[in-house]
């Protein structure tokens, strides 16, 4: 069967990626199918495909709005009727429900997403029982299981409703998944029978890195987003106050950033995903709530201001970035003091979450205090192998990059393992490491450890050395962490070999986390992407960006980052040549085409190709701390007097403080600043004046007031009419 021509009619690609190709020809041939495949590893296109190909439509179940409306645009930018894809869901009118209903029994609609809320609607199931479907595909279907880490009960029922609809094929997505949820899917679902497809969790095109966080921490965010103009990314951040504060910071340093997290209101977090899906913003500062179902396609970093509770969020999170398989940083700070904070939020919870909750943690300190390859210890986790000399993407981590000293450690390896062997493999990494630096604790007097002859027996050597030599053997298999009995340690038949005929192993140092080490910065990973015209590329984005508007799609649902690039390679003049262009179909090319192939016509004509400029990275705005106590002491209406005076300035010095903030876009209310100077008709005349002016020259105002008004009143009046119209 050939699944290529339909691959590149419909989405103008000429390969697949990983298990795409097999997960597809599975369900084309009509069989159930269950796929494990990480974020951003094209699981979408596995059901997407499918659709397009066979007669009927495809039922998509979703638990997320926000990511149907995403798939939605995405696919009706493939096609010149809008109705081969729609939502049904409790957002829609009636007449919006007649539409959908009508595209569907005309054999329009070929992917129908629905919340499994819908699909329980009797009236849907009834109307859905009448028409052709081919297949029933279910995404994050994690939600089913109750050991999944986000269980939804609405979606125990889908086996029932799937049977009363027709009885079609059903494929399960998820991005990530323990043996025990995979079971239960599986059972639940009544498809045991089905082809499994567990899909690589590497993801080459990613740059790990991890540092130090220190007082300076929002300094070297900010530096670090200044090195990168234009390009998008997340900031994560465990609390909403955190992430107000950082966002704050951003945005008076120039940086276009929003906030988002689950303690603002809806209609402002659909704007705020809306902006930085549209482009309308660079930056979003979030809590975890962000980023589940966002298919952006070309995040370029993610940054970890607070490092997460567990390495499945961070596998996740991380996962948002490169999606397009271009470049993607993956930066995390890290301090111990974050991760005992996390302990004491833990204190509360029932013992045994506790349990769960610390093992979680640990690995957690693992990934970021480890010397190894970050992604042979980030694929060890979850339970595959990684070749950290010739893996594909083997030197993209810092650890890599920058290798850190080895020394030999066959002798401690080996004390090691005998204390685990002698203490009867019955304690926790902890307790083996207060064995052999002799530090009694309740635990170990209770069974006499503390009186057998090798208590200490490695006490020339701290506590930080031996946990990190845990560490260093867990991944290589000696010892294993024993699940049932949360974090016990056991050796593995290799580590009993390893007692009885010990060989060389090469410890690696461990970085000390206690300051800011420069050299361990390392500030831009490779990129993959070819070398473009770059001032094509920035055209090719503005009209990007107008059509995008124009159609009310994100920009990269019109065309994506590598496709842009592959045009400003390649130089397309004619739709036949656009459709030929990496990621774009025929089905693109006629519907968006047009405008771009003009435009590059006419570049090409008009230029000599000319050499990509470099950019120029600016310095960090010194001033953040300034800009926010200003912002903190407007909003709580002090007098702009004694703000000024409070800080040692000149009111001439605070009022161009106060216009960077304002002209970066931040709102600053001086309301009631201006109501002691000025009086109502005064501010009108001014606010008019401003209305009308063609420039905003404080020069030209003073000069059409004539001395009315002086420079300090013009000024503040300036800052309070683009804080109202521009802001």
């Amino acid at each position: 069967m050939d699944l290529y021509q339909p691959l590149k009619k419909y989405f103008g690609f000429t390969s697949f990626k990983g298990l795409q190709k097999d997960v597809i020809h599975s369900i084309v041939t009509g069989q159930n199918t269950f796929v494990i495949m990480p974020t951003g590893g094209g699981k979408s296109l596995c059901y997407q495909l499918p659709a397009l190909m066979k007669e009927g439509t495809a039922i998509v179940v979703s638990p997320l709005i926000a990511l149907m409306k995403n798939q939605v645009d995405a696919i009706r930018g493939i096609s010149e009727n809008n109705g081969i894809a729609h939502v049904l869901n409790s957002s829609l009118n009636k007449t919006e429900v007649a539409k959908v209903k009508s595209d569907i029994s005309n054999g329009i609609t070929k992917l129908l997403y629905v919340a499994p809320e819908s699909l329980i609607k009797e009236e849907y199931v009834s109307f859905l029982k009448e028409q052709k479907i081919s297949f029933v595909a279910i995404d994050e279907a994690h939600c089913i299981s109750e050991w999944g880490h986000d269980f939804r009960p609405e979606y125990r029922n889908l086996k029932h409703i799937i049977k009363a609809i027709d009885n079609v094929p059903v494929i399960c997505l998820t991005a990530t998944a323990t043996q025990k949820v995979q079971d239960d899917i599986l059972k639940t679902l009544g498809i045991t029978d089905a082809n499994k497809f567990k899909a690589s969790f590497n993801r080459p095109n990613l740059f790990y890195e991890v540092r130090p966080k220190t007082k300076e921490v929002e300094k070297d965010i900010i530096r670090f987003i200044k090195q990168r103009p234009g390009k998008s990314g997340i900031v994560y951040c465990l609390s909403r106050k955190k992430v107000e504060e950082i966002a704050q910071i951003l945005q008076v340093n120039g940086i276009k950033a929003v906030p988002y997290h689950a303690g603002l209101d809806a209609k402002t977090r659909v704007k705020h995903q809306d902006m930085f899906l549209m482009e309308d913003c660079d930056v979003v500062v979030a809590t975890i709530a962000f980023g589940m179902g966002i298919d952006k396609p070309d995040v370029r970093f993610v940054i970890h201001h607070d490092i997460p509770k567990s390495l499945e969020s961070y596998y996740q999170e991380t996962g948002r970035a490169g999606r397009d398989d271009g470049e993607g940083h993956c930066l995390a700070f890290y301090s111990y003091k974050d991760i005992e904070k996390l302990e004491k939020f833990m204190a509360s919870k029932p013992v045994a979450e506790q349990e769960i909750g610390h093992a979680l943690l640990q690995d957690v300190v693992g990934y970021a205090e480890t010397s190894m390859n970050r992604r042979k210890y980030l694929l060890h986790y979850f339970g595959e192998e990684f070749d950290e000399v010739n893996g594909v993407g083997a030197d993209m981590d810092d650890n890599t990059r920058n290798p850190k000293n080895k020394h030999e450690a066959k002798d401690d390896v080996a004390k090691l393992l005998m204390v685990i062997e002698k203490t009867l493999q019955k304690y926790k990494a902890k307790e083996i490491v207060n064995t052999l630096i002799g530090r009694e604790n309740a635990l170990l007097t209770s069974h006499k450890t503390h009186l057998q002859p090798f208590f200490g027996i490695g006490k020339e050597k701290d506590a930080n050395y031996w946990m990190a030599l845990v560490r260093q053997i867990l991944v290589v298999h000696l010892i294993k962490k024993e699940i049932e009995q949360y974090g016990v340690l056991k050796l593995t038949p290799k580590g009993k070999e390893f007692i009885a005929n010990p060989v060389s192993f090469m410890m690696t140092e461990d970085h000390v986390y206690d300051s800011h080490d420069d050299n361990n910065i390392i500030t831009n990973a490779k990129s993959n992407a070819a070398v473009a015209d770059e001032n094509l590329v920035k055209l090719l984005k503005d009209l990007r960006k107008k059509v995008a508007d124009k159609q009310g799609v994100p920009p990269f649902a019109v065309f994506q980052d590598p496709s842009i690039d592959d045009m400003a390679l390649k130089y397309p003049i004619t739709i036949e040549e656009l459709a030929k262009v990496h990621g774009v179909g025929e089905g693109k090319a006629r519907k968006f085409g047009k405008e771009f192939v003009s435009m590059i016509e006419k570049y090409v004509e008009e230029n000599d190709i000319v050499r990509p400029d470099d950019l120029i990275v600016k310095s960090t705005g010194t001033n953040s701390g300034l800009k926010l106590f200003i912002i903190q002491n407007t909003d709580k209406k002090i007098p702009l007097e004694d703000i000024a005076k409070s800080k040692g300035l000149e009111m001439g010095e605070l009022i161009k403080a106060m216009e960077q903030i304002i002209f970066s876009g931040t709102k600053l209310d001086i309301n009631y600043a201006i109501e002691d100077i000025l009086d109502e008709d005064q501010v009108e005349e001014i606010y008019d004046y401003f209305m009308e002016a063609e420039t905003d020259k404080i020069q030209d105002a003073l000069d059409e007031f004539d001395g009315d008004y002086d420079d300090e009143e013009l000024r503040l009046m300036r800052i309070k009419f683009i804080n109202e119209v521009a802001n």
